[in-house]
């Protein structure tokens, strides 16, 4: 069956508007992350770059621009360049929880490259992201915002909890779809909602304003996610930057799964058992499962799932002013439940 015909059409967005929107800010932001990764280590900067330079749209620094500028576009706020060492930051945290679950995950493939634990090792790979979030951690100090240092401080306690979550229940089939949206929300909304949040406080906006943010990037992050985990049953190798299947084959227990694991009968228990719980897998099981979760209607579930947290992320942003920033984050919202990597 093929995964992608299987899904019904949905309302498409686009990145592309926000990225020229804030072309010349993120211009400043990538100059900053290309300074600030810099050591006299060589092996930092070398593994640094090889993720880094492949980071596709950097959409986190791209919502801490874009929540700064729309904060400031009605007049609440100020237009300022705090912003830019604030997304640097986030991008660098984000980089840093890559590298290091990759090394818990044994991925293979990263936004299309070999994993850099494969070509530098583990232990060098965790360093570097702990190396990455200081870098964050000094660029926050720089901007003398103890509010956006608490934001952030915050999201990357959050993420480490999310992540050792996901571990301790990564295999549980009984895992409840409650909990696995409290895991996807630390783990993944967490820095979307910090982005938007320290990118509103460096406009100097008021709380008001800044939850308004805040709640536009949780949902958006929490469509992201369910996103992405549908797409590991829909999705390519080729246009994903990583195997598909790779959460199945780790016998990750996402949205997906578990629905499709509620919806499957007696006779496919024995099947889920194995393949995902004990993790013996064949190489025709990824493609019983993908067409199990299809044909389950679970992965239409999961993707209403998504387009009902974009809708909500979108209804966040009405006490803003309607213009180019607001509607080209309303966009994304839409580009984040309709893409197909």
């Amino acid at each position: 069956m093929d995964a992608a015909a299987a899904t019904l059409p949905r309302k498409s967005g686009s990145v592309d508007r926000l990225v020229r929107l804030a072309e010349t800010d993120m211009a400043g932001v990538n100059r900053l992350i290309t300074e600030r990764m810099q050591s006299d280590v060589p092996i930092i900067p070398a593994l640094a770059e090889h993720l880094i330079a492949a980071g596709g749209k950097r959409l986190r620094p791209l919502l801490t621009v874009a929540a700064a500028r729309l904060a400031a576009s009605d007049g609440a706020g100020s237009d300022n360049d705090h912003c830019l060492k604030l997304a640097a930051a986030v991008e660098f945290i984000h980089t840093a929880t890559l590298l290091h679950d990759d090394v818990v995950d044994g991925s293979a493939l990263r936004r299309g490259k070999v994993a850099a634990h494969l070509i530098w090792g583990g232990a060098q790979s965790v360093l570097v992201g702990d190396f990455l979030f200081a870098r964050a951690f000094e660029l926050m100090v720089e901007t003398n915002s103890m509010k956006a240092l608490e934001i952030l401080a915050r999201a990357s306690r959050v993420i480490a909890e999310g992540e050792v979550m996901q571990l301790m229940r990564s295999h549980d089939l009984n895992l409840s779809q409650a909990l696995y949206l409290e895991i996807i929300q630390a783990k993944t909304a967490e820095l979307f909602a910090a982005a938007s949040e320290a990118g509103a406080v460096s406009a100097g906006v008021d709380q008001t304003r800044a939850d308004a943010l805040k709640a536009y990037g949780l949902n958006l992050g929490l469509a992201f996610q369910l996103v992405d985990d549908a797409l590991d049953y829909s999705g390519a190798t080729e246009t994903l930057g990583k195997n598909a299947g790779d959460d199945f084959r780790e016998g990750k227990a996402t949205l997906p799964l578990l629905l499709a694991i509620a919806r499957s009968g007696p006779r496919e228990a024995e099947f889920w058992e194995r393949a995902v719980g004990r993790r013996e897998q064949t190489e025709a099981d990824f493609r019983r499962a993908r067409e199990l979760i299809i044909g389950t209607g679970a992965l239409d579930a999961t993707l209403d799932l998504a387009t009902d947290y974009a809708d909500k992320a979108k209804a966040a942003l009405a006490i803003f002013p309607a213009n180019d920033w607001r509607e080209s984050l309303e966009s994304l919202a839409d580009f984040a439940v309709s893409r197909t990597a």
